[in-house]
């Protein structure tokens, strides 16, 4: 089960998969799919989401511990009380409520613009 958390543009979310490979990430309007390979196991999520996001400026990235995805929000500012478009409840929210959201137009997301500059995201 993948880890996520929202915030004021982005919704980030984390496939903690050890030594994958064979990564690939396809990010639609509505949806993203997700699939890998580890050691051990086949992963494969197909998620329909909240909200909409930016096919375009979504991004993801490869550690050897994991794998983040970095969602645009389509529609920045509404907040996503789930990652899915379902009600069941599914996967953990990593909370993020302790990292900084700024106010204004000036604003570039902390958590962003770290992920940014500490990992290679690939679209």
């Amino acid at each position: 089960m993948p880890k996520w958390y929202d915030r004021r543009d982005f919704v980030f979310v984390e496939f903690c998969v050890e030594d994958s490979k064979d990564v690939h990430v396809q990010f639609d309007k509505s949806k993203f799919e997700f699939s890998c390979v580890s050691r051990r196991d086949k992963y494969y999520n197909d998620i329909e989401l909240f909200g909409e996001i930016d096919p375009k400026q979504s991004k993801h990235s490869r550690t050897d511990r994991s794998v983040q995805c970095c969602l645009q929000k389509a529609e920045v500012g509404k907040p996503w009380p789930r990652l899915t478009k379902e009600k069941a409840k599914m996967m953990n929210n990593m909370g993020g409520d302790d990292l900084p959201d700024f106010d204004g137009a000036e604003e570039v997301s902390y958590v962003y613009y770290f992920l940014m500059i500490s990992l290679k995201f690939t679209r």
